[in-house]
C-alpha cells in the first residue's frame, strides 16, 4: 500500500513539480554564456557558504569542532563541488568558442583498443598539489579519438533541445554527491531537476539552497525535504521525465518494483513499477587487492594505514568503502601485514555510528562470522578465516558500516593476480569500484600482466596504489559502476555522473598514485612530492589541509600554495 503525505504537502510539491516545468523553457532558452555564468555564480556562492555547509555535516554526524575528521567534510563536501563547477565551466567555455571540451587533455591507449583521456594531472596545480597522482577515463573498445571530440559535451552540444523534469534522490553520507548530481542532471542531460534530500542531510537546506540558488531563481531546480512518502509521491508524479539516486540496490529495488513479495514477483517478472528511465550510483562490496610483494615496516605500517582509511573514512558509510582485503595466503609478510591492519584500525580515531542502521550491520556481521569477527575499538569488525570456497555474505553484502573481511587466496604474484582478478569480477556484489596495492618490484616485474588485469577488472573505478575515492575526487573523470547493468540486476547502478568533461559513455575510470608518500618516496628514487593524503583518517591536520583545499579550489593562487603545502606535510 503506497503512503501518500499529507494533502498540503502533495500541493507544494506539486506547485515545485509545476514550478520546473515552467522553468524548464527558461533553461531552454539559456544560451552556453548563460549557462556559464551560472556556474561561475554558483562557485562564488559555494565559497561563501562552505563554512556553514561543513559545520552542518560535522553536527548531524556528531564530529566534535576540535577533531581532524572534520577535513573529511572540506573535501568530500564544498571541495569537489568548487572544482567541479570550474571544470564545468570551463568545458562550457569550450563549447563557446567552438571547441571540444577535450581540446588540450592528452590521449592515449589501453589494452583492449581502448582510447584514454588523462585527466590527473591537466594543470600547473593539479602537478603540484596531487603531484605522483593520475586518473584516466578509459572509453569501451572501438571508441575512436575523433568520436571522442566529436561527443565530448554531451546535451551542451544542442541546448535548447531539453528533456523535461527529473527528480535527484540524494545521498545522505557525502555531502556533496546531492549538488554534484543535480548539475549533472542539467548540464549532461538537460533536465531540471527537483532534488529530494536525504532526512540526514536536512540541516543543509539551507546552504544547498544558497549553493544552488543562480539556478533556484532560473526555476531549474527545486529542493524539498521530507521521509519515503514524498521520495515515492515524486517519482511517481505523471510530470516527472527520469529519477536518479545514490543509494544501496535494495532501496533502488524498492524504487523501481516495490517491496515485499509483489515487488520480488515485479522484479522477478521484469515489470517495473515505476515506469520511467531511472539511472542510479549504488554501492556494492569493495574489494582492495593487495599483491604480494618485499615490503619494508614502513611500507606494511603506511599501506595498513591506506587500507583502515579505505573503510573508516566517513565510518565506513561510503559507497565505494573497501569491504574485503585481498591477500596473498602465500606471502611471507602476510603476517605482519594483518599486524599493522590490526593497529590501523585500532588506532584511528573514533566517531559515532551515526548512519541509520549501522549497529544493526555490524551485530548482523559479527553473528554470521561468530569466532572470526574480532571487534576491534569501538563498533569495529574485522574478519579473516573467509573460506574461499564458502566465504559467506562479506563477498556479497554490503555492511556500509565499519567492517573489514580478509581473504586469503594461494599463489605467487603472477597467480594470486590472476585469481584475484577473477574473484573480484565473479564473486563479488557490485562494480563501482576495486583498489590494488603493488610494491613497484612486484609491478616492475609483472609488467604488461598488471595491465592487462586492470583492463579485465570489471569496475567503473579501478585504482593502484591510490583509493577509488581519488577518483569521486576528481571532477573531469567518470563516476559510476562499470556499464551493462540492467533494472533487475542494477549492482553498482546504472549510468555515470561527474564528468566535467561531458564525455559521451565512458567506461571507467583507472587512478594511480605512489606506493610511498613523500619524503620517504624520494629515498627510494622515486618523484612524487606528495605526502600523507590528507584524506588519510590517520592525518593530524586533515581538517586544516581541508579547509585550505577548498579555498584554493574556490580561488587557486600561488600565494596560497605555501600554506597548503605546510599544513599537508605536518599532517
Amino acid at each position: 500500500m503506497t503512503v501518500l503525505p499529507p494533502t498540503e504537502q502533495r500541493w507544494a510539491l506539486d506547485q515545485s513539480v509545476d514550478d520546473l516545468v515552467r522553468g524548464e523553457a527558461v533553461w531552454a532558452a539559456c544560451d552556453l554564456a548563460n549557462r556559464r555564468e551560472l556556474l561561475e555564480r554558483m562557485r562564488a556562492a559555494t565559497a561563501e557558504a562552505a563554512e556553514a555547509w561543513v559545520r552542518a555535516a560535522a553536527a548531524y554526524k556528531q564530529l566534535p569542532d576540535s577533531s581532524p575528521l572534520i577535513g573529511e567534510e572540506w573535501i568530500t563536501g564544498p571541495y569537489p563541488v568548487l572544482t567541479s563547477l570550474g571544470a564545468l565551466a570551463a568545458s562550457l567555455t569550450a563549447l563557446e568558442e567552438k571547441r571540444s571540451p577535450v581540446d588540450g587533455f592528452s590521449f592515449g591507449r589501453a589494452p583492449g583498443g581502448r582510447v584514454t583521456v588523462r585527466v590527473l594531472p591537466h594543470s600547473v596545480w593539479d602537478r603540484l598539489l596531487l603531484n605522483g597522482f593520475s586518473a584516466e577515463v578509459w572509453m569501451p573498445p572501438g571508441t575512436t579519438e575523433e568520436e571522442v571530440r566529436e561527443r565530448a559535451g554531451l546535451a551542451q552540444l544542442h541546448p535548447a533541445d531539453t528533456a523535461g523534469v527529473g527528480v535527484v534522490l540524494g545521498a545522505g553520507n557525502i555531502t556533496s554527491i546531492p549538488v554534484l548530481d543535480v548539475l549533472y542532471e542539467l548540464y549532461a542531460h538537460n533536465r531540471v531537476v527537483a532534488l529530494k534530500l536525504n532526512p540526514l542531510t536536512d540541516g543543509l537546506l539551507d546552504v544547498f539552497n544558497r549553493v544552488l540558488a543562480p539556478l533556484v531563481d532560473l526555476g531549474a531546480v527545486r529542493i524539498v525535504t521530507g521521509g519515503a512518502e514524498v521520495g515515492t509521491y515524486l517519482v511517481h508524479h505523471p510530470k516527472v521525465r527520469h529519477v536518479h539516486m545514490t543509494g544501496s540496490a535494495a532501496t533502488h529495488d524498492a524504487i523501481v518494483f516495490g517491496t515485499g513479495t509483489e515487488g520480488a514477483d515485479r522484479k522477478k517478472a521484469g515489470a517495473p513499477l515505476l515506469d520511467k528511465p531511472v539511472t542510479s550510483e549504488l554501492g556494492g562490496v569493495s574489494p582492495t587487492i593487495v599483491l604480494p610483494g618485499d615490503w619494508s615496516e614502513a611500507d606494511l605500517r603506511y599501506q595498513a594505514e591506506h587500507i583502515a582509511t579505505q573503510k573508516l573514512h566517513n565510518n565506513g558509510y561510503n559507497c565505494v568503502a573497501s569491504q574485503v582485503v585481498v591477500i596473498s595466503a602465500d606471502w611471507t609478510q602476510k603476517d605482519r601485514f594483518l599486524a599493522h591492519l590490526r593497529a590501523a584500525l585500532t588506532d584511528a580515531p573514533v566517531r559515532p555510528a551515526y548512519y541509520h542502521g549501522s549497529d544493526d550491520r555490524v551485530a548482523r556481521a559479527l553473528g554470521a562470522y561468530g569466532d572470526d569477527a574480532e571487534r576491534i575499538g569501538a563498533g569495529r569488525v574485522l574478519i579473516t578465516g573467509l573460506d574461499p570456497a564458502a566465504p559467506g555474505p562479506a563477498l556479497t553484502t554490503e555492511h556500509f558500516a565499519p567492517v573489514l573481511a580478509v581473504l586469503e587466496i594461494p599463489g605467487d604474484p603472477r597467480h594470486f593476480l590472476a585469481e584475484a582478478v577473477h574473484t573480484a569480477n565473479e564473486e563479488f556484489t557490485g562494480t563501482l569500484g576495486v583498489n590494488l596495492v603493488a610494491h613497484p618490484g612486484t609491478m616492475a616485474v609483472l609488467g604488461s600482466a598488471l595491465d592487462e588485469a586492470v583492463a579485465e577488472l570489471r569496475y567503473g573505478t579501478v585504482a593502484l596504489n591510490a583509493w577509488t575515492g581519488v577518483g569521486y575526487l576528481t571532477a573531469t573523470a567518470s563516476w559510476g559502476a562499470f556499464p551493462g547493468h540492467a533494472l533487475d540486476d542494477v549492482q553498482s547502478g546504472i549510468g555515470v555522473v561527474h564528468n566535467a568533461l561531458l564525455l559521451d559513455g565512458p567506461e571507467r575510470t583507472v587512478v594511480r598514485g605512489p606506493f610511498r608518500p613523500a619524503p620517504r618516496a624520494l629515498l627510494h628514487g622515486q618523484t612524487t612530492l606528495s605526502p600523507k593524503p590528507p584524506w588519510f583518517v590517520t592525518n593530524r591536520t586533515a581538517a586544516t589541509t581541508g579547509r585550505l583545499l577548498a579555498d584554493f579550489a574556490a580561488a587557486p593562487r600561488w600565494t596560497a600554495l605555501p600554506g597548503i603545502f605546510a599544513s599537508a606535510l605536518r599532517g
